[in-house]
């Protein structure tokens, strides 16, 4: 029998490495794609700010290239039933904003290791090279349900980090920013994100039943009762002490609005999204009438054109010049490199979106929304493949994620609401939330891969 095992185990082996991976050719593919737009956005801006084709553009580029093609390699050999699209497009997206951190390097006139698209670059590799590290130790995703307190403790250790004695980055205005000797700065909320995300996923598979069929019926749903109400409480505690104590309005919205997505698809109940939107008005209110920095961002939000405002220190002059670069870009935009999207402050990060529309205009701004879309699109279907309630809690949360904070920047530097510090996913130059991102979609790789591989096992 074992020799008949045997046999069996070399026959499938080679069965499976005859068998065309079609999910795989198709990334393969659509990897070429993305990687022709990042070169073609790369050449734009150096024959649009500099009127000739600089020899580096080939390292940028060719860099970009070889480390997304290592992370398909190992997907090949180790996942080859991963999602073939998620990968392609937070390559384009990373790809276009390199690009657009290029443009702004060569407006500034730096160059070498002082100019953000050359660290941009760096964190990529660093990013891409903890996804193929992610993606090959983690061979089952579902033993992260077992380690739940454990993230969900690891989350809050990250989230209190700044608050160390000499570990808080000098000069920050939040206290997001952690610094190790002075040398190497990351956001310790970027990491806690993830970690919290898993730790809500594991806490609403093994409470669901209480959370879903225990409560009293008023106005034709089913309302919970206080000792279900605790966890919401708490996280909703834990987000205004995030937006107190370190000025950080963007984090607090973020966990917040992630914890009450993954509740709402754990329970299927309706009344968690109002009592999640009523806790939002409750501690934007709240913020408003205590916190300084809140209502300073409020007021440059609804009278941001005020002249006394634009020109007052912390005013809206930020807000008021990427508004008006948006304006200037237009329909079709300026083309690469011939905008002036440096004149905004923090242009490369906080105001990217502003950066890249007035030089690819409302189309091409609509296009990366798009990207955007189609991404989260994925993760949810991701998540909803799934059998197991973890995994599908787990993609669903990491999905929202990417999509609220889109929408939160977006709206933000679009004045549809008040500005908060997050940064926009993949494009903002940033090492820490680049990183994050990427992690993000090595584990919706993996749970895709483990979803197809294993569609009948449960969890809970």
């Amino acid at each position: 029998m074992t020799d008949v095992a045997a046999d069996t185990s070399v026959l499938k082996a080679l069965k499976r490495i005859r068998m065309p991976q079609k999910q795989r050719n198709r990334e393969f593919w659509l990897l070429l794609f993305a990687i022709a737009i990042s070169g073609a956005s790369l050449t734009l801006v150096q024959l649009g700010a500099l009127g000739a084709i600089d020899p580096m553009i080939l390292v940028i580029g060719g860099a970009l290239a070889v480390l997304v093609f290592a992370v398909h390699v190992v997907l090949r050999v180790v996942a080859s039933d991963a999602d073939p699209f998620v990968l392609p497009i937070a390559t384009t997206l990373t790809g276009l904003g390199i690009a657009m951190i290029y443009r702004i390097d060569i407006a500034k006139q730096l160059s070498g290791w002082p100019a953000f698209s050359n660290k941009q670059l760096a964190w990529t590799a660093i990013s891409l090279a903890g996804v193929i590290a992610l993606v090959i130790a983690l061979r089952n995703y579902r033993v992260l349900y077992r380690y739940t307190y454990i993230f969900g403790l690891a989350g809050i250790v990250l989230l209190i980090l700044p608050f160390i004695p000499g570990l808080k980055a000098r000069g920050a205005t939040a206290d997001v920013w952690v610094s190790l000797g002075g040398i190497f700065s990351f956001q310790p909320g970027e990491l806690a994100k993830i970690c919290l995300a898993i730790f809500f996923a594991g806490y609403l598979v093994r409470t669901r039943e209480s959370l879903s069929s225990v409560g009293n019926r008023f106005l034709g749903m089913t309302w919970p009762r206080m000792r279900e109400l605790g966890p919401v409480l708490v996280v909703w505690i834990i987000s205004l002490l995030i937006i107190v104590t370190q000025r950080d309005l963007g984090t607090g919205m973020l966990i917040f609005g992630m914890f009450i997505a993954m509740l709402y698809v754990a329970t299927g109940k309706t009344s968690w999204v109002l009592i999640g939107l009523t806790g939002v008005a409750i501690g934007v209110f709240l913020a408003t009438r205590v916190l300084a920095y809140v209502q300073r961002r409020f007021t440059n939000w609804l009278d941001a054109f005020n002249p006394d405002l634009i020109q007052a220190q912390g005013g809206s002059y930020q807000l008021v010049e990427g508004i008006f670069g948006l304006a200037h870009g237009g329909l079709i935009g300026t083309g690469w490199g011939q905008g002036r999207p440096h004149i905004t402050p923090l242009a490369n990060s906080d105001y990217i979106i502003p950066s890249l529309g007035e030089e690819l205009g409302i189309v091409g701004l609509f296009a990366i929304l798009c990207l955007y879309m189609v991404f989260v699109s994925r993760g949810l279907r991701i998540g909803l493949a799934g059998q197991d309630d973890f995994g599908k809690l787990l993609a669903t949360g990491l999905s929202f994620t990417i999509a609220l904070q889109v929408f939160i920047m977006v709206g933000g530097v679009t004045r549809v609401i008040p500005l908060t510090g997050l940064t926009t996913p993949f494009l903002a130059a940033g090492g820490s939330s680049l990183v994050a991102n990427w992690l993000i979609v090595a584990l919706l790789l993996r749970i895709s891969d483990g979803v197809r591989r294993q569609p009948r096992v449960v969890i809970g």
